[in-house]
């Protein structure tokens, strides 16, 4: 049979554990994802094929200085996209199909036409408001 004490400090060391990763269902409004968890972009677009100016949806796009933006493959066929205007905001590298790329940070207003370096033909436009 165990001493209260030691229930005791069985039961403190629980509590300690449980408190330090968090209460399921608690948010801390002031840090909403856990430290370390990165949060999902502002704004997903997707890639859905080879069309033109049809290649993603939605097209155009229109997100604020400071959003983050992701694509989505929804296509059958790796994608990589690039910005038209240079220097690089936009530079996914190989987008497998069903992948999501890293969200990309928004830093200047303006419109940020991109396009796609495999298939040039598929081109989007992103409009950055201030």
């Amino acid at each position: 049979m165990q001493s209260r004490s030691a229930v005791w400090i069985g039961s403190t060391l629980a509590l300690a554990v449980l408190l330090s990763l968090g209460v399921p269902g608690c948010k801390d409004e002031k840090n909403p994802a856990a430290p370390g968890t990165p949060l999902g972009p502002d704004v997903t677009i997707d890639i859905v094929g080879n069309a033109g100016a049809s290649s993603f949806s939605p097209n155009p796009d229109t997100v604020t200085v400071g959003q983050t933006v992701s694509w989505r493959n929804m296509d059958s066929v790796i994608h990589a996209l690039i910005d038209d205007l240079g220097p690089i905001t936009i530079g996914t590298g190989a987008i497998n199909p069903g992948a999501t790329t890293v969200p990309v940070t928004m830093t200047a207003k303006g419109t940020l036409p991109y396009h796609c370096t495999i298939h040039p033909s598929m081109v989007g436009t992103l409009v950055v408001l201030p």
